[in-house]
């Protein structure tokens, strides 16, 4: 039951890299872009409470400065306040309800410039958070996933706007926009009129009883939000007719599908060569569908020379759209790995130009009209040896020794956290959080691993989620998914195994083990899904216990190439690569994070199905 779904989040394409005796491809690019991100601090006149030895701002400060030094080097972070121009005195009320200042606007972080402008701030005045949040919006990007991440020591003191009106406001124009919220020391009031901003637009609700809470709970918090989806690649526009679809080359391409629409792709695939194909859809959160409303499907087929249906058809069903997941569907084409025979079958064999046929053909109730669509395209040369025999027997997880280290995972496959080998690693989810790691496995090498949630006392008596992991390959297919139920009031586990990488892998019957037949970036995905019986569950931390197993060995000699190829050499990302040989093999990521599914009267964990 393969389970081929984001990312939240955005995927960018990146060339696999070559390992040692690997493939003729060589180094992949760094993580792609992550959701541009405002933090809001408030420097209202109660922010000057006593807190820790200092005031409440001086470790809202610390929790900032906390983030900003963890936060990638290419993220997008900019800092709103507000309070700062007037005194918090009756008279100054009118000033200072429109006393909001954007210190540092949302472009590639500047930590020095971050942490100076923190420094800067001083607590004096009112609270108009209503009118904060319509003007950190109006500075993010115009397009794109969004978030901001609001503190707040108490409610809003100048309402109108309300915040939670104005997040509101915000979703029901479209905007892709996510709000995180944390009360720093809140009473009912504020801590209500905060979960509320917060819930309108998908986002979280976090309670920091102190500075040294908020210090733990501020990085984290910000950090998720970068975890946001963005849709990348270089444009192209597919067509309903095979004669004008556009030639796609190895790469990755950024289009938009319409409900029920057909979008073709012509790619040329030489003679002996095999092509891998990818279309990804990341849907958005909706409330209040029903299950039997709440499924997208993807469908890809491919056509061969002349427009001739080559038989090949691919379908992915989500169950559960609503949750926010990416829906991927793929294929491996090997037709111009044979010789051309008589009649229509031999439209679908040998060299040549064919077509691939996505097609958004089932519709969840509240889908948008229209959707970015990314398109993975990717070209493998023949093999003169193949190396080693076919394998399927799973590698044996070993509990790695030593303490664990921290990681923050990234909300797509291109912005994974790199997991450096076998190790114990921890993070913290969100409810409705799809996060990303990758291990890098040479020719030979498998991987075990085990993912334990831990226990947090859940939300209440009957919430509960389902949490999931899946494994994929260098390729963006799944290899293999498990998933259970998790409350929060008992810690719960999942665990996954591949086996050794080995090219001849890709011949064997089973389709887990044909998918273990590159090497390279191979990415775990994990998710904790949205709850049933409550808007969230706890901030959930996490522990990733990794085994890489097995001494990498040589592999496959491709034609045109020897068994040793050269020294790696980068190649592009979103666009045909080169590299100084007569082939270059270019394999793309190509998944989104793997979905949980449908949660009715009871808890049900239902597949991903393949028609």
């Amino acid at each position: 039951m393969p389970r081929l779904s984001p990312l939240t989040a955005a995927l960018t394409a990146v060339a696999l890299t070559a390992l040692p005796a690997s493939f003729p491809a060589v180094a992949q690019a760094d993580p792609g872009p992550y959701a541009p991100t405002m933090l809001i601090l408030d420097a209202s006149g109660s922010m000057e409470r006593p807190d820790q030895g200092g005031t409440m701002l001086d470790s809202a400060k610390r929790a900032v400065r906390a983030f900003v030094a963890s936060a990638p080097a290419e993220s997008s972070v900019g800092l709103t306040t507000y309070g700062t121009g007037t005194s918090n005195a009756e008279a100054d009320k009118a000033a200072g309800c429109h006393d909001v200042q954007v210190l540092r606007q949302p472009t590639t972080i500047d930590k020095p410039a971050l942490i100076t402008a923190v420094d800067g701030i001083h607590a004096r005045g009112w609270t108009p958070m209503g009118t904060a949040l319509r003007q950190a919006a109006d500075a993010l990007p115009d397009s794109g996933p969004r978030s901001i991440v609001l503190v707040s020591d108490g409610d809003d003191t100048c309402s109108p706007p309300d915040p939670c009106e104005v997040a509101k406001e915000l979703k029901q124009q479209g905007l892709d926009l996510i709000v995180h919220s944390i009360g720093f020391a809140v009473d009912d009031k504020a801590r209500a009129q905060l979960t509320c901003t917060a819930q309108a637009t998908g986002g979280t609700y976090s309670d920091a009883a102190d500075g040294a809470a908020l210090e733990r709970i501020l990085p984290r918090v910000s950090s998720a939000a970068l975890r946001n989806y963005q849709a990348t690649g270089t444009p192209i526009t597919g067509t309903d007719e095979y004669r004008t679809a556009p030639v796609a080359k190895p790469g990755q391409y950024l289009d938009t599908i319409g409900q029920q629409q057909k979008r073709l792709y012509a790619v040329d695939v030489p003679a002996g060569a095999t092509a891998y194909f990818t279309g990804i859809v990341s849907f958005p959160r909706a409330k209040g569908v029903s299950m039997t409303e709440d499924m997208n499907a993807l469908e890809l087929r491919i056509f061969g020379h002349d427009g001739v249906d080559c038989n090949i058809r691919e379908r992915e069903l989500e169950t559960r759209a609503s949750d926010g997941v990416a829906l991927t569907v793929a294929t491996t084409f090997e037709g111009a790995t044979e010789e051309p025979t008589s009649g229509d079958s031999a439209q679908c064999k040998g060299g040549g130009r064919y077509y691939f046929e996505l097609n958004w053909d089932l519709v969840a109730k509240g889908s948008p009209t229209r959707l970015p669509m990314e398109i993975l395209v990717g070209i493998e040369p023949g093999v003169t040896d193949p190396g080693p025999a076919a394998v399927s027997t799973p590698v044996t997880f070993t509990d790695p020794a030593g303490p664990a280290r921290p990681m923050s995972g990234g909300g797509s496959f291109t912005a994974a956290a790199t997991l450096p080998g076998s190790g114990n690693y921890t993070d913290t989810l969100q409810s409705g959080e799809y996060v990303f790691y990758r291990v890098r496995l040479d020719w030979g090498q498998g991987l075990a691993y085990r993912v334990r949630f831990a226990e947090t006392g859940g939300a209440n008596s009957t919430a509960a989620s389902n949490v999931e992991t899946a494994l994929y390959s260098p390729l963006g297919r799944e290899i293999d998914s498990d998933t259970t139920v998790y409350t929060g009031r008992s810690s719960a586990e999942l665990a996954l195994a591949s086996v050794p990488v080995r090219y001849a892998n890709r011949d064997q019957s089973a389709a887990r083990v044909q998918r273990q037949a590159v090497a390279g970036w191979h990415y775990i995905a994990v998710k904790l899904g949205i709850p049933m019986g409550a808007d969230a569950l706890p901030p959930t931390p996490i522990q990733l216990d990794v085994t890489v197993s097995g001494a990498a060995e040589p592999g496959p000699s491709y034609v045109g190439t020897s068994a040793q190829p050269e020294a790696e050499q980068p190649v592009a990302v979103g666009g045909p690569a080169t590299v100084a040989r007569p082939w270059a093999l270019y394999v793309l990521i190509g998944a989104g994070v793997a979905s949980v599914a449908g949660i009715g009267t009871a808890i049900v964990v239902v597949g991903r199905r393949r028609d």
